[in-house]
């Protein structure tokens, strides 16, 4: 699937480049804070946790006003899930990689141009575990005892972002991403939990 999905990435790349009037590329580092949204567990509440994100994008201008942005992004994520009857705390942490392709449109404004971009991406984890009170930690992809992991690494959803690029090419973001897929595996068909994630961040387009 990877090998197909990156064969998919790289003929579309190449034929929207043979259209495109400029090719840029950039990097970008963010802070994010994510958490769970919960269908059918009730009693329970997600927290927002803090993490980072870092990466790279490519920006295919098709006009001075509209362009596509695929990006590249590696990111740690944190998050609490709460009992709410007791106050009882367990702590998330993952790990992976987002591949979102956005389609943009910018204008300019003073000395530079504010610029916005909707659309969908793909999603890993590389690592995801849980720790409560007095516990070693639980790797969430892992089987155990022949038992479904807890949670599956696959993700899909959709993101919006929101930014300002300098005349020096130094740009500040804010973004926002919602995981159309269940998190859950074990427990899929009786509970939801989609993933969500506000990061907040500055890039510079080389």
């Amino acid at each position: 699937m990877k090998k197909v999905l990156l064969s998919v990435v790289l003929i579309l790349g190449l034929g929207l480049q043979s259209h495109a009037q400029g090719v840029s590329v950039g990097v970008k580092a963010e802070a994010n804070t994510s958490n769970f949204i919960l269908t059918d567990l009730d009693g329970m509440k997600s927290k927002l946790g803090f993490g980072a994100t870092l990466g790279g994008f490519t920006k295919i201008e098709f006009s001075e006003s509209f362009g596509l942005q695929p990006e590249l992004l590696l990111h740690f994520k944190t998050s609490r899930m709460e009992v709410e009857a007791t106050g009882a705390e367990t702590d998330f942490q993952y790990f992976g990689m987002e591949i979102p392709v956005y389609l943009v449109g910018q204008k300019n404004m003073g000395n530079g141009k504010g610029f916005f971009g909707v659309g969908p991406y793909l999603g890993i984890g590389f690592d995801a575990r849980y720790k409560a009170n007095g516990m070693s930690d639980v790797e969430l992809y892992k089987e155990y005892n022949n038992q479904d992991s807890e949670m599956q690494r696959w993700d899909f959803g959709a993101g919006a972002m929101l930014g300002y690029e300098f005349g020096n090419r130094l740009q500040i973001q804010a973004s926002y991403k919602i995981g159309f897929i269940n998190a859950l595996y074990a427990n899929k068909d009786n509970a939801c939990m989609l993933n969500q994630t506000v990061s907040l961040g500055v890039g510079y387009r080389f």
